[in-house]
């Protein structure tokens, strides 16, 4: 195995990282460190992870996916489907109240869904972006207080799921608003509610409602890792996210803190944005598929993973979390040797400088784990066949995602994608139609997008079974990813903490408690 020689981004040891003394938290406070900021709280702009975990507590949902990916109750205690499965109608019992002492019902859902889906609006979050365009969402209707039903164009048992990710906000309180004001000053219809936001700094939510154990949480924006690792061990903070795995050691052998380890969902991949806003040579070169197959050859992703991430992985064949995925892909091995052989055949020689085509690959710094080093890795992995790869690392929130949902990133792009494990065709929604939100290489291979009819009409879990392979194979040997990894998922978590992470990365914080002494 190959020893990598780019790691260039080196976390600050422990030790040496200065940080503030403060006192440890009360025993009514969590406080919880994240890696990157939060840049929005309105329900139709979230498409963060970490957004939607912050939000998770401020705003109720429908429903909720429970750790083994089952859809179970929270605002609504029964839900009906009707016979074509094209209508959900779901029961809002009474007696709930917004932030806002407005009465919450299903008159509030019906405004919510509606609200996300105007084009007037522009959101470009989860929900418009992504699981309206999975479900071909039409409408909602509230018939009456109790009773709210959604309508979508599409027939699939995935529908209860994604509606589980659509936060439910207050009508009366977001009419009165503007798009600005509804960005920064949320009103709660969940658990907890605003009570001071500091962007860049820190969220203090305070508990209204049940659930939750703790009377305040602290969200604090800690985007260095070895700081937050300072931070977790000093006792100013019961939780952090995203632990560097060279902190790993220090943090488990500490006696005041230790490491949560679990096999994420997330994926991991470098898109190849196809849009027509690239025109240099490397970016028209990405746009052919011999060319995108051949780069797949160039990256070594078990040694990255070895290396960067202190796991051993294997590679990912598709955007599918395993084990729902094509059982008869292989991964791309490592053969540099190979990607030139497909590179020169594709038309694409070294030059007398050793040059085939420049290419620029942006990653954001600091989001996921180990992010900047395994970038900086896999741009000198290309270097190394002749594809001369600019690596530009940016901060996350305020430069790197507004050229993400814009699909402006790149020509070549990092990037993270937040799966599940209980539907290989939750995974593939990211790629529900050509003009979906996640669609962000601007991909549009109909051997792929034309199949979801099939799927909807598929007779049987057989015959939806094999055409789910067969999409997974175009996009293996054709698709937009240079394929990578499912992220391991790393916490840091306080011995007074008593807290179990999810595999999802939904950082649910509601059974969180001081553990027993």
């Amino acid at each position: 195995m190959r020893q990598l020689k780019y790691a260039l981004i080196v976390a600050g040891a422990v030790s040496g990282v200065p940080y503030a003394v403060l006192a440890t938290p009360s025993d009514d406070t969590l406080v919880v460190g994240l890696s990157a900021d939060i840049d929005t709280l309105d329900p139709g702009e979230i498409s963060s992870r970490d957004a939607s975990n912050v939000a998770e507590h401020i705003f109720t949902t429908l429903s909720s996916i429970s750790v083994d990916g089952q859809v179970t109750p929270r605002l609504a205690d029964t839900y009906t489907v009707s016979d074509d499965g094209k209508s959900l109608t779901y029961h809002i019992p009474p007696g709930h109240t917004c932030q806002d002492g407005e009465t919450l019902d299903a008159e509030d859902v019906a405004y919510s869904f509606n609200r996300a889906a105007d084009p007037a609006n522009k959101f470009t979050g989860n929900t418009p972006g992504f699981i309206f365009t999975s479900i071909d969402f039409k409408d909602a209707i509230a018939p009456d207080p109790e009773h709210v039903v959604i309508n979508v164009g599409i027939k699939s048992s995935m529908t209860p799921g994604f509606l589980t990710e659509v936060f439910v906000h207050c009508k009366d309180s977001y009419e009165k608003m503007s798009l600005d004001d509804a960005t920064t000053h949320p009103v709660a219809s969940g658990p907890y509610q605003v009570v001071d936001w500091t962007p860049g700094s820190e969220i203090v939510l305070e508990k209204r409602q049940d659930p939750g154990n703790f009377k305040t949480i602290e969200y604090r924006i800690i985007p260095e890792a070895s700081t937050r690792t300072a931070e977790l061990l000093t006792g100013n903070v019961d939780i952090i996210t995203n632990v560097s795995p060279d902190q790993i050691g220090a943090i488990d052998n500490s006696n005041v803190a230790r490491v949560e380890k679990v096999q994420g969902t997330r994926r991991m991949y470098v898109g190849f944005n196809q849009s027509a806003m690239f025109d240099s040579p490397g970016a028209m070169a990405i746009k052919k598929a011999d060319v995108r197959r051949a780069l797949q050859y160039a990256v070594d992703v078990p040694t990255i993973c070895q290396q960067l991430l202190s796991i051993e992985c294997e590679r990912a064949t598709s955007l599918v979390n395993p084990p729902q995925g094509n059982p008869d892909l292989t991964p791309y091995p490592y053969d540099p040797a190979m990607a030139e052989k497909l590179l020169d055949e594709a038309g694409y020689p070294r030059d007398a400088d050793g040059v085939r085509f420049e290419m620029t690959l942006q990653a954001p710094r600091g989001r996921y784990l180990n992010d900047a080093n395994v970038a900086l890795a896999v741009g000198q992995y290309l270097s190394d066949i002749g594809v001369a790869t600019n690596v530009e690392l940016m901060e996350w929130s305020s430069v790197y995602v507004p050229l993400i949902r814009k699909h402006e990133a790149g020509p070549m792009f990092f990037l993270g994608s937040g799966g599940g494990l209980w539907s290989a065709l939750y995974d593939m929604s990211d790629l529900a139609a050509v003009d979906s939100g996640p669609n962000y290489t601007d991909w549009d291979d109909p051997r792929w997008f034309s199949r979801w009819a099939d799927i909807e009409a598929a007779k049987s879990p057989e015959e939806e079974r094999t055409i789910i392979n067969e999409m997974l194979k175009v996009f293996h040997d054709d698709g937009p990813w240079l394929l990578m990894y499912f992220q391991p998922d790393f916490y840091g978590v306080s011995n007074r903490i008593d807290w179990t992470a999810r595999r999802d990365e939904v950082v649910e914080l509601f059974d969180a408690k001081l553990a027993a002494k």
